[in-house]
């Protein structure tokens, strides 16, 4: 499922034939990418990481996490724990266990959903304005405003995203950012 769908898009960007329908729907599928890089998982999936164990903790990578599916042990002989018997913080990605033990003795697989359930509104305007802005490249200021400009163009580079993500799609994305080092 895309972030927007093939109807959002052309409303978005006043589009009333069918004659781009292929090519806008590749624009469509780029867009989750490189919003879930700023905000984690929009669309819910699942994820299997392993993780070290070494405190009554387990930190997952990717979130806002959903729902624990499994914990189970990496080595042979190990007893895998039943997601009934931890505690999910799912915002911040923390499985701690509810009777005080730890995860020690190696790595554990951790199977779980991660992303939003459904797309917050606020990234889903995101989503379209950096569509519409995505769009306009093939199509220059032909399709801005009059002069030749509009504030699609790129004089303002944000550090470490080049010229491809407006500062306003970035600002609709602020309330939903992960914290440094998870994604």
């Amino acid at each position: 499922m895309a972030l927007v769908s093939l109807a959002e898009a052309k409303a978005q960007l006043d589009i009333q034939t069918t004659a781009d329908d292929d090519e806008l729907q590749r624009y469509i599928d780029a867009l989750t990418a490189p919003i879930e890089r700023y905000v984690g998982p929009v669309e819910n999936r699942e994820v299997a990481e392993d993780l070290e164990g070494r405190t009554t903790t387990l930190c997952l990578s990717s979130v806002p996490a959903v729902s624990l599916i499994s914990i189970v042990p990496v080595l042979a002989g190990g007893q895998a724990i039943a997601v009934d018997t931890v505690h999910l913080d799912g915002a911040k990605g923390i499985v701690r266990r509810l009777d005080g033990g730890s995860f020690r003795g190696g790595l554990w697989t951790v199977t779980y959903t991660a992303g939003r359930g459904s797309v917050p509104p606020t990234i889903k305007v995101a989503a379209l304005i950096l569509l519409q802005h995505l769009w306009r490249t093939q199509y220059g200021a032909a399709r801005g405003a009059s002069g030749g400009t509009d504030d699609y163009d790129v004089n303002e580079p944000v550090v470490g995203w080049g010229y491809a993500i407006p500062n306003r799609v970035l600002q609709l994305l602020e309330p939903y950012r992960v914290p440094p080092g998870v994604a």
